[in-house]
């Protein structure tokens, strides 16, 4: 069996006065608040579309959604629970999946590890050197 994985987008719409309040996929009541949020084509209260895991709201923290064995998660959520790990070029420690990396060709690195061979001068932020 395949678990199939969605990357949503989320839309934050202005309620129209004069049209009629729809109801929250989180809390089914009506939303009656300034604004709502399209997702997973349901709408939601700002406060009902959370990560199911760390409970953030992910109108706040992104424009995107994850959706993955019946579960809505935020993006680094996410990749904790689903993301492939793999290990660092430079150093051949574990990368977890959340974290962020460099990537050379066929290679990763995690930011610390990624420096010129020849001076150790990082190339994260300054790719030439040497």
């Amino acid at each position: 069996m395949v678990i199939l994985t969605s990357i949503v987008c989320i839309q934050m719409l202005s309620v129209q006065p004069d049209t009629k309040p729809k109801g929250c996929a989180g809390c089914n009541r009506k939303i009656k608040d300034r604004y709502l949020l399209k997702a997973l084509d349901k709408y939601w209260h700002e406060d009902c579309l959370k990560c199911a895991c760390c409970d953030c709201r992910l109108g706040e923290v992104g424009s995107t959604l994850y959706t993955k064995a019946n579960l809505i998660l935020c993006r680094r959520d996410y990749l904790r629970l689903f993301g492939v790990t793999g290990n660092c070029a430079a150093c051949s420690k574990l990368i977890p999946a959340f974290e962020m990396v460099m990537r050379a060709k066929e290679n990763v690195y995690h930011l610390d590890c990624f420096a010129c061979q020849l001076c150790n001068q990082s190339l994260v932020y300054w790719p030439g050197c040497h």
